[in-house]
């Protein structure tokens, strides 16, 4: 093993307390944490559930003892930072990063559907400001029209102060915006696929200027978070998007490898498993591939490892549990692969629609419905659901873990499950 992905795994297991950002330290869903929750109701091993001002989709990240995310008051047009108390459940502090008229959104989306990140300095968070006269909606089915805008990306200190503010670019979809930060060493950077010029961006997160940026083929939307790791003597930044796979190296935006299609619209965000990487997508075709990371230029023809799409997703992210390779279907279908050969070995349904990404922990995966229903699963051969545990509140959001306990944003509040 090379001795960067142990550097990885020994920050990945001393930080496993912490949250920091779309799907946890590694980006990934995983968690170290031995001892995580497994039974819960809406009252039932709640340490506290906190009633959330406004309207979001983004999921909650932990570092120490405050809990960030972010929220749309839509009757004022603020888009809010929170930091709420992990231990007694009380909101800290409250800032309006941004106030504007309210974007055109899906009706599946929200105006803070954008997770933030922290590296336990600074917090950095990215809404959408509408900005402009309201123009013919690009790439749908029926005309409507739509609001087109600028991503804003902010950098705030832990205590609520704003450090800087950035205009990053132009931003068009008729879905709304949700582009998660990823921070890599000194840099934060931003997915800006949209149905204009699209581009991926860097910004230096002590100053908030701008380090390289690239364009983005296709300008179609797509709204994969990208997901970093160290293979061999290279950094990979992989990013699906529209009818294409790219790898870059996240020091400046040069393109490793790519792959064309495999379809228009991806939403799910990429894992890894020391082998291959594997996506889930999309619209209008749903796909499930592996990909060996082993090459360079347009490798579609030779590093596809296997393919799959029967119960493929596209908005529930996958997730890696050992030699499995678990993806839920947003019906609800949950399949279970043989990560390396791509052989399903089971598909079942668990309650409910799902549109949250699982997490994982102890050898667990958690699924978390739309309904709020959250299935317990032990990875295998066979299928094996250990527990069912119902808030009765409908969820739009991913869970975290941090510290032996579960934060489940529902559509009313935050719940932290676990004890105190």
């Amino acid at each position: 093993m090379h001795r960067c992905w142990i550097l990885l795994t020994i920050i990945l297991s001393c930080q496993a307390e912490n949250w920091p950002s779309w799907r946890g330290l590694g980006n990934d869903g995983s968690s170290a944490e031995a001892r995580v929750p497994t039974q819960w109701d809406s009252s039932k091993n709640v340490a506290w559930k906190t009633a959330i001002p406004g309207t979001g989709h983004s999921s909650p990240i932990v570092w120490g003892n405050q809990v960030f995310l972010t929220s749309c008051i839509e009757d004022k047009g603020d888009r809010i930072l929170i930091s709420i108390d992990r231990i007694t459940g009380n909101i800290e502090w409250t800032q309006t990063v941004l106030n504007a008229s309210l974007e055109s959104i899906h009706r599946l989306n929200s105006r803070a559907s954008s997770t933030p990140a922290t590296n336990g300095k600074q917090i950095f968070v990215s809404f959408l400001k509408p900005e402009g006269e309201e123009v013919l909606a690009p790439n749908v089915g029926a005309a409507r029209m739509i609001t087109p805008g600028r991503i804003i990306l902010s950098a705030y200190d832990l205590q609520g102060q704003q450090q800087w503010q950035r205009d990053l670019g132009d931003f068009l979809s008729a879905h709304g915006f949700n582009s998660c930060p990823v921070l890599y060493k000194d840099l934060v950077i931003i997915n800006g696929d949209h149905d204009g010029k699209g581009y991926l961006v860097a910004i230096d997160q002590a100053t908030g200027n701008e380090s390289w940026r690239v364009d983005r083929p296709h300008n179609t939307r797509s709204y994969g978070t990208p997901f970093i790791r160290q293979i061999g003597a290279r950094t990979q930044m992989v990013l699906p998007g529209s009818h294409s796979v790219y790898s870059y190296d996240p020091d400046n935006g040069k393109v490793h490898w790519f792959i064309d299609g495999p379809t228009e619209q991806f939403v799910a965000s990429m894992v890894y498993d020391e082998k291959y990487f594997y996506l889930t997508c999309g619209y209008p075709e749903r796909h499930i591939v592996a990909i060996d990371p082993d090459g360079s230029g347009n490798v579609t023809e030779t590093h596809i490892a296997w393919r799959e799409q029967r119960g493929a997703a596209y908005v529930p992210s996958p997730i890696v549990a050992g030699d499995f390779l678990l993806v839920v279907a947003d019906s609800g279908i949950l399949s279970c692969f043989e990560a390396r050969t791509g052989e399903r070995l089971w598909m079942e349904r668990l309650k409910g629609g799902h549109s949250a990404s699982p997490v994982s922990a102890n050898g667990l995966v958690y699924y978390v419905s739309d309904q709020g229903i959250t299935s317990v699963i032990r990875p295998g051969k066979e299928f094996q659901l250990l527990e069912t545990n119902d808030l009765e509140e409908k969820v739009s959001s991913s869970p975290a873990i941090s510290q032996g306990q579960i934060f489940i944003r529902t559509h009313d509040h935050l719940y932290c499950i676990g004890d105190h």
